[in-house]
């Protein structure tokens, strides 16, 4: 996100800050996207933005049913 701007994704738990950016990084890496440093996404496709989003989402559900198995 742009330097000024205020994100509207509240963490639920902020001290999964740190493992939410590890997540993202992960993904990122395995789908072979960059993430920009000053955090603008403006110049990638909603296909590349998208990918991500859902990896991530499919990942953090395969955590949360890994978690409630007990595994």
């Amino acid at each position: 996100m742009a330097q000024g701007q205020s994100s509207s994704n509240n963490l639920v738990v902020p001290q999964a800050r740190a493992a939410i950016q590890q997540l993202k990084m992960e993904a990122a890496q395995e789908l072979g996207v960059t993430i920009p440093q000053d955090g603008y996404y403006g110049n990638y496709t909603s296909r590349e933005v998208g990918s991500l989003g859902g990896y991530i989402t499919k990942r953090l559900v395969q955590l949360a049913e890994q978690s409630l198995s007990g595994k």
